[in-house]
């Protein structure tokens, strides 16, 4: 497999994970340049939830995270705190770069271009409805293909079957929508035997496909997203808001006052003076 991949934005390392300072605009012509010369490279939308899945397993979820080609800030405190440990020279983060939205623009620019998609994940009447959503968007998407893995450890054979069937279509673009940290193990895992950008887009399947609403716009301006989609799911999300979004503030003063805990050296990440090594 081709591994090689175009030069990637400069990073801001945030509680130990290397954040891309980058845009919409600017990842976009990545991911397309990439397909177009048959890279391999993977993407993950990244926010607080994955970025405290990180620092919680620093050499599970953190580890790939940080050998990631582009990780972006998929969250407003995300960004935030990108652009508070910015330094001299970097430009400000004018808007965060959201899985959904960056699946859209990317699909744009595929179907304008004649690049294909493929899409792995969720469930099959999900991923029926979505094909449908994305064809209604962009009459001229290429679809090469669609799975639905089932909710359960994958053997060696259907793992096999599953990457030669993508393989096979031809696909140019790979979108993953397994939740977090799964799609994340499973780019991370099968990068080096696809010739194409694997891109992590999280619930985003589930919103254009409609069956999940996405925030008004002002609340997500506001990084108020975790409110509306903890109203939406309190059972299940309440520990993931209400324990884990205020231990990453806490995380991020640390960080700012230079005292954030050093974790394991292997994880390539020096914690205390937040450099990328």
């Amino acid at each position: 497999m081709n591994t090689q991949t175009l030069p990637a934005p400069s990073q801001t390392s945030i509680i130990g994970i290397g954040v891309h300072r980058t845009s919409y605009d600017e990842c976009t012509d990545l991911i397309i340049q990439n397909a177009k010369w048959h890279l391999s490279c993977i993407v993950a939308a990244t926010d607080v939830h994955s970025m405290m899945r990180g620092y919680l397993d620093p050499q599970g979820h953190g580890y790939r995270l940080n050998h990631f080609s582009i990780v972006t800030p998929d969250g407003q405190p995300v960004r935030w705190a990108m652009n508070l440990f910015r330094k001299s020279g970097e430009k400000y983060l004018r808007d965060r770069v959201r899985g959904p939205e960056l699946m859209l623009r990317v699909c744009e620019r595929a179907a304008a271009e004649g690049v294909s998609i493929f899409l792995y994940g969720s469930t099959d009447p999900t991923l029926e409805q979505l094909q449908v959503k994305l064809t209604q968007k962009f009459p001229n998407l290429k679809i090469a293909g669609a799975i639905s893995p089932p909710f359960r450890a994958l053997t060696p054979e259907e793992e096999a079957e599953y990457v030669q069937t993508i393989r096979q279509s031809g696909a140019g673009i790979l979108f993953v929508g397994l939740g977090c940290p799964k799609q994340e193990e499973w780019a991370f895992t099968h990068r080096h035997r696809l010739d194409c950008p694997i891109l992590c887009v999280g619930a985003a399947f589930d919103m254009h496909a409609g069956q999940v609403d996405e925030a008004p716009i002002l609340m997500q301006q506001f990084g108020l997203e975790w409110l509306y989609r903890f109203l939406q799911e309190p059972v299940r999300l309440w520990k993931r808001y209400l324990l884990i979004n205020p231990l990453y503030l806490v995380l991020v003063t640390l960080q700012f006052f230079k005292v954030l805990p050093r974790q394991k050296k292997n994880n390539r990440i020096d914690y205390q003076t937040s450099h990328i090594i």
